[in-house]
């Protein structure tokens, strides 16, 4: 294998219509009193939505400079159950569990190993360059209703 192909940044992977995203605790994830703070679970969660949004053949970029918009949290509440620490290996899973025109609803949770650390619902709404909603592309509702969260 070259070093092309193995120097990729980490990527998430589906299982099922669950997306996992593999994350470690560093030193700089950590607050004085050597757990991950608060704020940066929030981090690890906006990355895996990212990066499941990018495996599902979202080009958030692309849209964003041909002025068509960017996806905002629009809601969040979160619930932190046990600390992560230095060095911990963490995933963070991500469920779509609600579409509508111009927003999509997932439920995150870190985990570490079978337990639940922190898990959160957050909704990102798609919004035009002037700040308002917009509808979100055909394809992409197309793409994320196959993912839609049944309970399976």
């Amino acid at each position: 294998m070259t070093a092309a192909v193995t120097d990729q940044p980490v990527e998430g992977r589906f299982d099922g219509r669950e997306h996992r995203f593999p994350v470690r605790v560093y030193f700089e994830d950590t607050d004085l009193s050597g757990v991950v703070y608060h704020a940066n679970y929030l981090r690890f969660m906006e990355r895996a939505r990212s990066d499941m949004l990018r495996l599902v053949g979202v080009d958030q970029r692309g849209v964003m400079e041909a002025g068509g918009g960017a996806y905002a949290v629009a809601d969040l509440s979160i619930k932190y159950h046990r600390p992560a620490k230095l060095d911990d290996a963490l995933v963070v899973v991500s469920r779509l569990t609600r579409l509508r025109a111009a927003a999509v609803a997932i439920h995150q949770r870190v985990m570490r190993g079978d337990e639940t650390l922190t898990e959160a619902d957050v909704t990102a709404a798609l919004v035009a360059p002037d700040g308002r909603p917009k509808r979100q592309p055909a394809e992409w509702a197309a793409a994320y209703e196959k993912l839609i969260w049944t309970g399976e």
